[in-house]
């Protein structure tokens, strides 16, 4: 990363500038660095000056005990300081709860996207939670990832195959920051309180070919947001591609 940014506990977040224009600030989800941001942030740089940072506990930034949200919404506040003081926010499955939290909280954001904020509208409940901290406090990281990715739904045979790819040392890497992912998600309902408090243009997105329970808590968001707006990319999942996802983006930036 060429640029650092301090954040309000002193904690440095490493960010990544491209392009010239408004400047747009993308917020990963879970697992994800400004390097998996990366391709979304080409395709958006030939109009905007795009902003992708490593969350805190990622990449090159640091990560300073303890964990609260409210830390991690420092981080976003320092990024988009860094772009110049108010920018535009588009952020990704967990890291658009973060986004939302943030906007709610009084960021200077200026206009907010997000992609598939993963709320479960009738979450049942369960020990996610409790284990994934037991597995990092005892430093499984491998483990703590498998529970993850089981949990969003990956099949085991697939999760074997990723197990013994050069990836997962990286995925392994990040692992404990999963936990800073669940303490974002909250309950994992929609945060009403949250979501009313959000004053910005919000431009909520979901694929078409996403689960159900996904493209329904992208309407709900959608229609608590005061000023919400919902729009379905055709044929997308919560993998979205960044040829589909970058033109949806400018025409909201730019309208």
């Amino acid at each position: 990363m060429a640029n650092k940014t301090k954040s309000g506990d002193g904690t440095f977040i490493a960010y990544e500038e491209q392009g010239d224009g408004p400047p747009v600030v993308l917020v990963g989800g879970a697992l994800c660095t400004a390097a998996t941001d990366a391709p979304l942030a080409a395709r958006l740089a030939s109009r905007f000056t795009v902003y992708t940072y490593d969350r805190r506990g990622r990449g090159a930034s640091g990560d300073t005990a303890p964990y609260a949200v409210e830390r991690e919404i420092e981080d976003l506040a320092a990024v988009i300081a860094a772009a110049g003081g108010r920018a535009s926010v588009h952020g990704i499955s967990s890291g658009a709860v973060l986004a939302l939290r943030a906007a709610a909280s009084g960021l200077p954001i200026t206009q907010l996207s997000v992609y598939e904020p993963p709320f479960h509208l009738d979450a049942p409940p369960t020990t996610y939670g409790s284990e994934l901290r037991e597995l990092v406090a005892r430093g499984r990281p491998g483990d703590a990832l498998a529970l993850f990715l089981r949990r969003v739904g990956t099949p085991q045979e697939a999760l074997d195959g990723m197990r013994r790819a050069p990836m997962w040392a990286g995925l392994e890497a990040v692992a404990h920051t999963l936990v800073y992912d669940d303490e974002v998600m909250g309950s994992g309902q929609v945060p009403v309180c949250v979501l009313t408090s959000v004053t910005q243009r919000v431009l909520i997105l979901d694929g078409g070919a996403s689960p159900a329970w996904m493209r329904e808590a992208a309407h709900v968001v959608a229609n608590t947001v005061p000023r919400g707006r919902h729009h379905t990319l055709t044929g997308q999942t919560h993998e979205v591609a960044p040829q589909v996802l970058a033109p949806a983006l400018t025409e909201f930036f730019t309208s």
